[in-house]
């Protein structure tokens, strides 16, 4: 790896994914200089803060990159400049501006009726329209992010050439004269949740840029993106729905670590007593030869309040870890029908 110390850093904004006008002042909108690399102190976190007025393009589905550039103390980054050395001047990309889904409008469903708040004074014909409009095709805008934290990976690793992991090579800027890759940049965006996001559309005017740059472990950000892999196999399997990942941080960004604790532990001792109750129920009736003092009917009772319950829980979005507990008992209480009432299937 190629060692820099101390190193200064460029940022600027531009609407192209590609950039090259160094000279640019107006796009030039933060400078920092002497910010030491691998080293732990102070004066390694450098912040600021910004207001940036959009352009009519970019409130219209636009787009908006930063481009991060660093080079060794005192070198400047611009290869037009006499005393620019390319070993010594990397940088890289990063859109400021997502494209996600638009957020639905929530609809109040009254419990003591059969329609939508939002419904129950539009005639039968305008119901079915805003049905069919919401049924219709999946719209995506345009989402700006406020902030851009920049991580400076704290990473010495001596790679093989041929055998680099997979989920660090993205990441590496490999000089190919020498083999050495420079200091790995990382635009870490773990903590910045969907709801933080601001829109973009006409009534925007102002918008605000928090930005970062600091220092972060190898361990660390292995652990970004190993949580980001899983979250992305189990939203691709459908076990994840979408806004689950971001509450799941959200929890530990303004929970209580305490509690937090206390929570998972009650929530495995919770686990543990519903596995003891469903084997003590599957013993009980796979021993049970006789229904003296038993009713088949309440079992088929139970049965079907437990379905209801799961569907009711399934309709509702509710966590893994409760569907799965109430989906075994669902599947037990079926079993447990055919041990009552000796069902038997014949073909004619």
């Amino acid at each position: 790896m190629m060692i820099m110390l101390l190193q200064d850093m460029w940022m600027y904004l531009s609407e192209n994914d590609k950039f090259s006008d160094f000279g640019n002042e107006d796009a030039l909108i933060w400078h920092e200089t002497n910010i030491p690399y691998a080293v732990w102190t102070p004066t390694s976190t450098r912040t600021h803060t910004l207001t940036y007025y959009p352009t009519e393009a970019l409130k219209h589905n636009g787009s908006l990159y930063a481009h991060v550039y660093f080079s060794r103390s005192g070198y400047p980054v611009d290869p037009t400049d006499p005393e620019y050395e390319q070993k010594s001047a990397f940088g890289r990309t990063h859109p400021i501006v997502a494209y996600l889904r638009k957020s639905k409008a929530g609809h109040k469903k009254s419990l003591l009726g059969d329609s939508d708040e939002s419904e129950e004074k539009l005639p039968p014909k305008e119901n079915k329209e805003s049905e069919d409009k919401e049924e219709g095709p999946v719209e995506y805008i345009s989402y700006w992010k406020p902030n851009v934290t920049i991580n400076l990976v704290d990473d010495f690793t001596r790679y093989p050439q041929n055998n680099i992991p997979p989920n660090v090579a993205p990441y590496l800027n490999v000089d190919p004269t020498t083999n050495s890759y420079y200091p790995t940049v990382f635009f870490n965006e773990f903590w910045l949740l969907r709801d933080k996001l601001t829109a973009l559309n006409e009534t925007v005017k102002e918008l605000t840029l928090n930005l970062e740059v600091s220092p972060i472990s190898m361990t660390k950000w292995q652990l970004f993106l190993q949580i980001e892999q899983s979250f992305q196999v189990h939203r691709s399997y459908g076990s994840m729905l979408e806004g689950e990942a971001d509450e799941l941080k959200r929890v530990f960004l303004e929970g209580n670590p305490y509690l937090l604790g206390l929570t998972m532990i009650v929530s495995l001792f919770h686990s543990l007593f519903d596995f003891l109750a469903f084997k003590n129920d599957i013993q009980f009736w796979n021993k049970n030869k006789s229904m003296e003092g038993l009713s088949a009917k309440s079992v088929v009772l139970n049965f079907i309040c437990q379905l209801i319950i799961f569907l009711y829980l399934l309709d509702n979005d509710t966590s893994w870890m409760i569907l799965a507990s109430s989906g075994v008992g669902v599947c037990i209480e079926f079993w447990k029908i055919g041990k009552a009432m000796h069902v038997e299937v014949s073909l004619l």
